[in-house]
């Protein structure tokens, strides 16, 4: 990975795009969104990818992300609660949970902060009748 200095931020490219990383929401992304981003995105695909192995029929997931920061220490990151909302037919919230928790050990981003961030995860089903 490379990175380029512009006038407000940071600049890199991937073969998906250009990704701007500013510490203003104005120039860029700022580095907390893009650490949380990628922790929920690495929980969510682990997780997805253990219901599609074990044929759960779910139809939609959303990830919900609440962030405590401490500014007393550069406003580091300290807590990250994650809500799973998934929504389909015959759901189990027991097997769901498990998996859940499946996911957090096997998921990289998150077993890269394991020991710095508190991370918590909750889950809600939405049976759908369709």
């Amino acid at each position: 990975m490379e990175f380029y200095m512009k006038d407000q931020g940071v600049r890199t490219s991937f073969e998906f795009g250009t990704l701007e990383i500013s510490g203003n929401e104005e120039y860029g992304f700022r580095p907390f969104q893009l650490m949380v981003s990628s922790i929920a995105g690495c929980s969510v695909s682990v997780f997805r990818k253990i219901l599609d192995k074990q044929r759960i029929d779910y139809s939609d997931i959303q990830v919900s992300a609440e962030v405590e920061r401490n500014e007393k220490e550069a406003n580091r990151i300290e807590k990250i609660n994650l809500h799973y909302v998934v929504k389909g037919k015959n759901l189990d919230p027991e097997k769901l949970n498990k998996n859940l928790e499946l996911s957090s050990k096997n998921c990289s981003m998150v077993q890269s902060v394991v020991n710095s961030i508190e991370i918590n995860e909750t889950l809600e089903c939405i049976e759908i009748n369709e």
